[in-house]
């Protein structure tokens, strides 16, 4: 059973994403909040596997409130995914860095968000399409920063080779298929170098290869 907690401060919001999650037999809403500051009591009390947070809100923003899940080592198992009517760039790149697994724009069809609650529980990243162009766009017209780049002298090739498939977009599956390795060892390589690249989750360790400049729009 997935376990979600729902932040946001617009009731009818939060009413919608709860009748789609009720009707499946495999998520479970166990908590709704409206402000930042009352998700992030609610996620200490009940811990869960996914917390669904509004970007813009009161009293305390879904930034900072992924920041402070995401620096809690007792709430290490929820998987932040961020949910926004925009998807404006310093959003994107500010929510990934403060921790989130992943980033929403609110229009998503009901199958695809259901799809985003069950990647996220296996802490896999998830990025709606148009964030994904936008986080390549990024990476167009700005020069990655140096300083990322000396973090991977400490991983192996394969574990580099994993790391640029992880930016792909690939799953666990594709990455071993593109590799010829089996799943196992393919998590295993992407476990180490997120151990090395000290990235909370996946989508961290993608904004890490494109900081680095190991992916660039080119060979993504």
């Amino acid at each position: 059973m997935i376990r979600v907690l729902l932040v946001d401060d617009q009731p009818l919001i939060r009413s919608g994403f709860r009748a789609f999650l009720d009707l499946e037999d495999d998520i479970k809403v166990v908590a709704e909040a409206a402000n930042g500051q009352e998700g992030l009591e609610l996620a200490r009390n009940h811990l869960p596997d996914v917390a669904l947070i509004d970007i813009q809100m009161p009293v305390l923003d879904g930034i900072e409130t992924t920041r402070r899940i995401a620096a809690d080592p007792a709430l290490a198992g929820v998987h932040v995914v961020i949910l926004t009517n925009y998807g404006l760039d310093e959003y994107v790149f500010n929510a990934l860095r403060a921790g989130a697994a992943g980033f929403l724009v609110k229009d998503i069809v009901p199958e695809d968000f259901l799809h985003a609650v069950r990647v996220a529980a296996r802490g896999d990243a998830l990025l709606a399409p148009s964030i994904t162009r936008k986080l390549i766009n990024r990476y167009v017209t700005q020069p990655p920063p140096t300083a990322a780049s000396t973090a991977l002298e400490e991983l192996t090739s394969r574990e580099r080779e994993a790391v640029v498939l992880v930016a792909q977009g690939l799953s666990n599956d594709e990455i071993a298929d593109r590799m010829v390795i089996s799943p196992l060892t393919a998590k295993t390589h992407i476990n180490r170098a997120m151990t090395k690249l000290r990235a909370r989750d996946r989508a961290q360790l993608v904004v890490l290869a494109y900081e680095s400049g190991l992916v660039t729009p080119h060979n993504s």
